[in-house]
């Protein structure tokens, strides 16, 4: 019998890691909106919801204008609004405000317009992922919301920072991968405080 030459037929390329989707439950802690002209965010009742995001708020609209994240498009370009909505969780920004050596960092000073509860490690959810609101509204993540210099300028105001320059320099540094996530509406509807949530993750792939 004829042996085989191996070397003719070379071992494949090891499959991807895939990592099954899953669901977890989670609830909406507190819910903020910004007035149309500012930046900061303040504690609201409910969120109404369209396609265009929350009704007035300042990252409202069905498109928006790219700027330093979009490096691939002129500043300035037309786009399609994927921040529509800024999430954060409350024990990752505990961990960013010890890390800073602050007392807090309160979610409305960094333009947040939901506290997520119940997801570990929430800014780690990865795109894709739905979280599906009891009371019929959708929200689509689009990814992390990368911390920048103008979060971090709206703490040092907050707190009086002795520094302010230094203190929002250093909030994009220590606030890495624990931001949070933004998100946009694929289905309207309005949200309440402590609305109950179910988070649908889907299955994910790891390149080694």
């Amino acid at each position: 019998m004829q042996e085989t030459n191996l070397e003719l037929f070379p071992v494949a390329e090891p499959a991807v890691e895939i990592v099954p989707g899953r669901k977890l439950t989670a609830k909406a802690a507190a819910l903020y909106a910004a007035p149309h002209d500012h930046f900061e965010t303040r504690a609201v009742d409910e969120l109404r919801l369209g396609f265009d995001g929350i009704a007035g708020d300042f990252h409202g609209g069905t498109t928006r204008h790219s700027g330093g994240r979009e490096p691939w498009y002129p500043r300035g370009t037309e786009m399609r609004n994927e921040r529509q909505l800024s999430l954060v969780a409350a024990d990752e920004l505990t961990i960013v405000a010890q890390r800073m050596g602050l007392a807090e960092i309160r979610p409305e000073w960094i333009g947040a317009n939901l506290v997520i509860d119940g997801v570990p490690h929430l800014s780690m959810l990865p795109a894709g992922s739905l979280m599906f609101f009891k009371g019929g509204a959708t929200l689509k993540v689009d990814g992390q919301n990368k911390p920048c210099r103008f979060a971090g300028q709206s703490i040092a105001e907050h707190v009086g920072a002795a520094d302010p320059d230094a203190t929002a320099l250093l909030f994009p540094k220590e606030a890495k991968r624990l931001r949070g996530l933004v998100a946009w509406v694929e289905k309207p509807g309005t949200i309440t405080v402590g609305e109950e949530i179910s988070v649908r993750v889907p299955e994910q792939w790891i390149y080694r």
